[in-house]
């Protein structure tokens, strides 16, 4: 792939970064890296502070655009740059309704409630302390919001919304990866559904592009 001083990537290293890596490798898109990483002097810098004041990874410019937020950027490469024989996103009203039901879901019930409470207090006690209440809650809270999903997971095809690949099974994958590292309680039909997806060519080359160097 191809780089370009018009689209830039910043950040590498995290679960959030992966997913923008994968949705560009998807869309085939060319783009620059700036392997900024969370919680380094890097993110202090004049040049990272222009585009993330708040001091998040991963950014997106691509012209003009500014644009923070993993499943927003997902989202605006799949509506951008999606073609006819490679969409991100559903072009019906009814399947777009679905998409963003699911972008919910993920984003605050799976990802949000649950998965960076663990984040916080387990990955990183020294700098949010340690909160084993919090981190129990929020254990139970995935596995009842994970278990509760089982029933809406398409009988009709290997992927969230059916037979369509989607911008939501690349944020859906990223959060079972991660369930995985802190030994989160998934149902076997979400983890044969994370074997299919894992599959796919561009998630081994986002996985790549995302490692720090």
């Amino acid at each position: 792939m191809g780089v370009t001083n018009t689209r830039v990537l910043w950040g590498v290293g995290t679960a959030r970064t992966v997913r923008v890596h994968w949705a560009l490798a998807e869309l085939g898109l060319q783009y620059r890296t700036v392997p900024t990483q969370a919680r380094t002097p890097a993110m202090q810098e004049e040049a990272f502070q222009r585009v993330s004041p708040q001091g998040k990874i991963p950014v997106l410019e691509d012209g003009a655009l500014v644009l923070s937020e993993s499943p927003a950027i997902v989202t605006y490469l799949a509506e951008r740059y999606s073609s006819a024989d490679n969409r991100l996103i559903p072009e019906s009203v009814l399947d777009r309704a679905r998409y963003f039901e699911w972008l919910s879901f993920i984003s605050m019930e799976l990802d949000a409630t649950s998965i960076y409470v663990l984040r916080r207090h387990v990955g990183l006690p020294q700098i949010y302390g340690d909160a084993p209440n919090a981190s129990a809650v929020a254990r139970d809270y995935f596995a009842r919001m994970i278990g509760s999903a089982v029933t809406r997971l398409s009988k009709e095809g290997p992927y969230l919304l059916g037979q369509q690949f989607s911008g939501v099974d690349i944020l859906m994958t990223s959060c079972l990866d991660i369930a995985e590292r802190y030994d989160l309680t998934v149902p076997e039909p979400f983890k044969h559904y994370r074997e299919r997806v894992a599959q796919r060519p561009a998630y081994a080359a986002a996985i790549a592009a995302n490692k720090p160097q």
